[in-house]
């Protein structure tokens, strides 16, 4: 894997792409403290962008399935760069509506993007290395959101807020010309399965759903990844949250930093437990951590209990999000790939402003601990009744076929 040239360019440019993500991202939250009081008010603008991205994505995933994917990649990085612009405008202005349309335009980029390179992964490397790959690739990505988070905090001292978004704009540009140097072969199906992969691609964005139904592992995975939505959703208002709650604003870097180092930690000790555990086992383990590391935030004004919440849920999220991204890569028919991440990416999309919206209502409610202890709870009582439920399924299954293994013949 590691002689593999795309390989190499790709986490280049996650890395370099995710220096000019985390800049803006950080560069956002500054804007929004500064022009908007409500935490209500800031999840409806930044749900303003995740609608968007939720209307393109069925288009998305037919366009990944028919098209050249790389190209599809340059397009979604041309347009998230010149999306950059319109917050340049916004700062200039002070004006909430340009980074509205900044967001939009982001988040629609996202949801071509994202997709795409889900489904151009096991185009680039071997089923057996995917787990690896997308391991390293996420903690490629956490190292960038550490060291941007980072350098971030240390510009917003001694520049002005635009030139986090000119550092973020050059991020971009250079993830664009890296992608021109992808090359790998998209055309590994036989005749008959392209006939009928085009066949499947001209008919409806539907017709990934039964090929989800049918495969009971993929289905399972997919409903289990809502429960770290639940942290994921409010993230950036709990650590505004847990900022102002401790009256500091360096608790936000520390958090940041703990909780992406025991996400590569979590990401670089999979490969080691997947060996050891099914996959099942890994994500009802790790779901349970996360309800937990929620329920911990109930003493968020504790600043070694906050950073050791967020650490505890990003080592969990980095042994989850690898396993999960593994099923669905190796399970789902590769001809389905474009359709299958899209709608992933709108179902995460759909949920993740469900819970942007909800976080922002229940802090200006009830506040930022009781929000977590419910969240907690939530989280911890949904896995209990999946665990209850497969095994179930599992001793149902067993049963049956030691049945079948003493019938006569």
């Amino acid at each position: 894997m590691w002689r593999n040239r795309n390989v190499w360019i790709l986490l280049s440019g996650e890395f370099i792409a995710g220096l000019g993500l985390w800049l803006g991202i950080i560069g956002n939250l500054e804007f929004m403290q500064a022009k908007l009081p409500s935490d209500f008010l800031k999840s409806l603008l930044l749900a303003g962008g995740l609608l968007a991205g939720i209307a393109v994505g069925p288009y998305a995933g037919r366009l990944t399935d028919q098209a050249s994917k790389k190209r599809v990649m340059l397009i979604a990085g041309f347009v998230r760069a010149i999306s950059v612009i319109f917050m340049l405008i916004a700062i200039h202005t002070g004006s909430i509506w340009w980074m509205a349309v900044f967001l939009v335009l982001l988040q629609i980029s996202a949801a071509f993007y994202f997709p795409t390179l889900q489904a151009a992964l096991p185009l680039i490397v071997a089923d057996k290395d995917l787990l690896q790959l997308n391991g390293v690739h996420m903690n490629v990505s956490t190292l960038s959101r550490i060291i941007g988070t980072a350098l971030a905090g240390v510009l917003l001292v001694v520049l002005p807020l635009s030139m986090l978004y000119v550092g973020s704009l050059v991020g971009y540009v250079a993830l664009f010309i890296l992608t021109w140097f992808l090359n790998f072969d998209e055309r590994q199906l036989d005749k008959t399965e392209k006939m009928k992969n085009k066949s499947s691609v001209n008919t409806s964005f539907k017709d990934v759903f039964p090929i989800i139904r049918n495969l009971p592992i993929v289905y399972m995975t997919l409903i289990m990844t809502l429960v770290p939505v639940l942290f994921l959703g409010g993230f950036n208002l709990l650590v505004i949250n847990i900022s102002e709650l401790q009256h500091s604003s360096a608790i936000k870097g520390w958090i940041y930093t703990a909780e992406g180092i025991s996400f590569m930690i979590g990401a670089f000790f999979i490969k080691l437990i997947s060996d050891r555990s099914s996959p099942y086992i890994i994500l009802f383990a790790c779901s349970f951590m996360i309800g937990c590391s929620q329920l911990l935030l109930y003493l968020a004004n504790v600043p070694v209990l906050s950073v050791l919440a967020f650490a505890l849920f990003g080592f969990s999220v980095g042994c989850f999000f690898p396993t999960a991204a593994t099923i669905f890569q190796t399970k789902v028919p590769k001809e389905y790939h474009g359709r299958f991440f899209s709608f992933r990416n709108m179902l995460d999309r759909i949920s993740f402003q469900t819970v942007l919206l909800i976080s922002g209502f229940l802090l200006d409610l009830i506040g930022l601990q009781l929000m977590c202890v419910l969240f907690g709870v939530l989280s911890i009582i949904t896995t209990t009744i999946f665990y209850v439920r497969h095994k179930r399924v599992s001793t149902g299954r067993t049963k049956e076929l030691t049945v079948k293994g003493h019938h006569p013949a």
